[in-house]
């Protein structure tokens, strides 16, 4: 019994032991790697599974590495990728069988594959391409409330013929436009593009890749290639409705977001604040849309607010310009007459207020107590002469009295 035991058991085992890989057999290569053009600075990667390769109990995977014109790498089980990258300057890549989770295995050997740059001669094509990205409302429909403009220029190539003429087109996403609204430098030449519509998302994430090619009678002209983040490339309105106002020593600013599919809470902002009378800015930071400040002295303000998208919302990019100035508050003093009735007028009522305090409370009496005459024994003299005459004789009686207010000495009569 024990002996039928281990013989099962051992077929057991080298059931097993057959079922795993061998960790010295090496994966075999993908075959038919093509590179074609997708579009506009894209490029499709496209291979097959090497058919030589045995049925074995793993899971496979590819490793696919850029080399030109950026080196790039990363992993994928799809037999297929979709790369954006300028094209200009040709583009070439590389990709192997890899264990997709036994790492145990190794790796097959690269294969590689090449897209030759487009013919042209050299310093024909456009230099210093620059583009940027703005947002207006429009009344078209609530689901679409915004639409976005691009503006492209650049500057003619140092070599290209003076018949050279260039043609702009742009991708994003799925969509391809060619430009039809050109502006020309003063040789004639087209040197900036508009697109007032654009098919571009405001909000979106995607590259925005541009296109420009060109035509000579006298040579061919190479093309150029750029991708855009529209993060860097995005102007953003300036904030809107702003007002401000003087209330004491206290100055409000208050103003309203830009025109933006970007929510409210999606903006910082900066206020700057200028004092024509000394010459001097400050300038604030903050997340809403309201600002106060203290002002300590008569002069007359500028204020300007500008807005930038905030890194939670979007990656970090460009401010926007700064809004139209607004004037608060006056910087010219008053005339002297002025003040004079100011300092008069006020001097009156201050006087008026002060008699009636005095006047109700009894003050001038307690201030200015009045000042007692001098003692005398005399006082309030009185003469009175009467004279009387009788028959043949004549007599003459003098009365003096003195009185003397309560207080003070009193003197009887005396009569002589």
């Amino acid at each position: 019994m024990a002996h039928v035991l281990l013989i099962l058991l051992g077929g057991a085992v080298i059931l097993q032991a057959d079922l795993l890989p061998d960790k010295t057999f090496s994966l075999l290569p993908p075959v038919n790697f093509t590179i074609k053009v997708a579009g506009l600075a894209q490029v499709l990667l496209r291979w097959e599974r090497n058919p030589d390769q045995e049925q074995m109990n793993v899971q496979l995977g590819y490793h696919v590495k850029i080399n030109a014109p950026q080196e790039d790498e990363f992993e994928t089980r799809s037999t297929e990728s979709r790369h954006v990258s300028v094209l200009h300057q040709g583009f070439s890549a590389s990709v192997r069988t890899i264990p997709w989770h036994n790492h145990t295995l190794r790796a097959s050997s690269w294969v590689s594959a090449e897209l030759k740059a487009p013919p042209g001669s050299p310093g024909t094509s456009i230099v210093n391409l620059t583009c940027t990205t703005n947002t207006v409302a429009t009344n078209c429909t609530h689901l679409q409330p915004y639409q976005v403009s691009l503006h492209c220029t650049w500057l003619v190539g140092k070599d290209a013929p003076e018949d050279t003429q260039y043609f702009l087109y742009y991708r994003y996403g799925s969509q391809t436009e060619e430009c039809h609204e050109y502006s020309q430098d003063t040789l004639k030449k087209k040197s900036a593009c508009w697109f007032p519509r654009a098919f571009i998302h405001s909000k979106g994430r995607d590259w925005l890749a541009v296109h420009v090619n060109g035509s000579s009678k006298h040579t061919a002209i190479k093309p150029f290639d750029q991708l855009f983040a529209l993060h860097a490339i995005d102007q953003v309105n300036p904030p809107v409705n702003v007002t401000a106002r003087i209330e004491g020593t206290r100055l409000s600013i208050r103003w309203e977001k830009p025109v933006s599919a970007f929510p409210a809470h999606c903006f910082d902002y900066e206020v700057k604040i200028y004092n024509t009378r000394k010459g001097y800015f400050q300038t604030a930071n903050m997340t809403t849309s309201e600002f106060t400040s203290t002002i300590r002295d008569i002069s007359k303000y500028s204020i300007q607010v500008r807005a930038a998208v905030r890194s939670v919302c979007r990656a970090a990019g460009l401010w926007s310009e700064w809004s139209q100035p607004i004037d608060v508050g006056n910087d010219e003093p008053k005339p002297w007459t002025e003040w004079f009735l100011v300092v008069l007028m006020t001097s009156v009522c201050i006087v008026f207020i002060l008699s009636l305090i005095c006047r109700r409370c009894h003050l001038w009496t307690k201030f200015f107590p009045p000042v007692p005459a001098p003692k005398s024994s005399i006082k309030d003299f009185v003469v009175t002469v009467n004279y009387e005459k009788s028959g043949s004789g004549e007599t003459e009686i003098e009365v003096i009295s003195y009185v003397e207010e309560p207080g003070l000495e009193v003197l009887e009569d005396l009569v002589f």
